[in-house]
This record gives C-alpha cells, structure tokens and sequence, in this order.
C-alpha cells in the first residue's frame, strides 16, 4: 500500500504549492468503500481528517480501528435521512450534509440528548438534476438563519459537490459562485464560525483551492478507483 503515502504526499505538496496563494486548506481522505487496512495506512502517511458517506459502514469500521482514531476528526459526507442522525450524530465530527430543516431538528435533538454540539455544514445544490439534494443557493442564507435557532447545531459553512464533468474547469463557475455566497454570509450575518468552505474531488481540488476552498474531500486520488462491491 506504498501508493496510499506516495498519493497523499503528491496531494500536499500541491496543497502547499496553492496555499501560498489561497490559505490553509484541510484534507479529507474520503475512505468510504475502502477497508481499514487502507485507513490505517492513510492515517499511518499523516492524514487527520477522514470521511464515510454509508452509517453502518462507517461504524463497522470505526470499530475495528478505534485506537488509531484518537485525535482524527470524523467527517459524514453523504447524504443523510433523518432516521440516521442518531448514529452519525453520535459518531461523526462534520455532517457535510445538511439540506433540510426537518434534518437540523433531528441533528439537534439527538446532539441535544449526548449534551454535543454538532457541526455541520450547509449542502449547497448547483446541480439541476432532480436526484441531487442541497438547499438552493437564493435560499441558502435564509436556511443558515433558520438553522441559528438550534441551539445543539453549529453550522460552520458550505459544502458543494459539483455536476460530474470529464473537464474539471467545468467546475470552476459552481466554486466561484459559491465561494461568493460562503463570503456573503460571513458578512451579512457577521459569522466569525463560518469558516469551513468544503468543495473540490479528486477530478477537480486545484481548481477548487484556488477558487477559495478551505477543505477538499479525496478518494481514488489517494486510494485508487473504488471497489463498491467491497463494503
């Protein structure tokens, strides 16, 4: 698994190369379908931040890892049913997937009943396709100021995930446009704990840094194409 480190150090060094114009931006290797072998390998190469999108997956792997995990911050970066809270709030660090207020009631409560505090951030959706999920971008500062009134959940920014696209440029207006939003809101709402701005793939992370990303999420550029029969 020599690859795993040698996927990651090329993924800093260009991380550091855009930071130097851009600023501090974190890495989450993306673990999901991948075995905790890989994880620990990751975790072994210097990554701090790890993310699953399936609950019972993540929990079965969790497990077998525990003490490896001691100071690696947990993200939940699929989207998430309101009967799947519970477990992801108990489990996971970020919920990247915040898209409804019928969520945010649920995350609260069941944060709520641990006494946590839950981070979370706002999924923005660009994409027109109807099986997409998010909160539209003329909504999204009208939903971060009714998610405020939750006083278990702490909305720490925008997540987006692009419309796939062979061309990662193709991408580059969605960051723009929403990196624009994340600024407005620090501004309109005076949000000094909105910092977290997570967009950007493995296709698409350079052009993502430099359009103001502060987190990127990465999978087969670290681990290799996935395997989803391998669970």
């Amino acid at each position: 698994m020599k690859y795993i480190c040698q996927n990651i150090k090329s993924i800093t060094n260009s991380i550091n190369m855009l930071e130097k114009v851009t600023g501090t931006v974190d890495l989450i290797a993306v673990t999901k379908t991948f075995t905790h072998f890989s994880v620990l390998e990751a975790l072994k190469c210097g990554v701090k931040h790890i993310g699953e999108s399936k609950v019972q997956e993540a929990l079965a792997k969790f497990a077998q890892i525990e003490d490896s995990l001691k100071g690696v911050t947990k993200h939940f970066i699929g989207h998430l049913q309101s009967n799947k809270a519970k477990k992801v709030v108990e489990a996971f660090d970020l919920i990247h997937s915040l898209d409804s207020i019928k969520l945010a009631c649920n995350i609260n409560r069941h944060a709520a009943n641990i006494n946590k505090i839950q981070n979370c951030l706002i999924e923005v959706k660009v994409s027109k396709e109807p099986s997409k999920t998010g909160i539209n971008p003329d909504a999204v500062a009208d939903f971060y100021n009714e998610c405020k009134k939750f006083s278990n959940v702490n909305i720490k920014g925008l997540m987006l995930i692009t419309p796939y696209s062979d061309n990662p440029n193709n991408s580059r207006p969605y960051f723009k446009q929403v990196y624009n939003l994340f600024k407005d809101i620090q501004k309109s709402f005076i949000a000094n704990d909105f910092n977290i701005l997570s967009m950007g793939m493995s296709r698409d992370y350079k052009i993502a840094i430099e359009e103001g990303s502060t987190m990127i999420r990465i999978g087969s550029a670290i681990f290799g194409e996935r395997n989803y029969g391998n669970k």
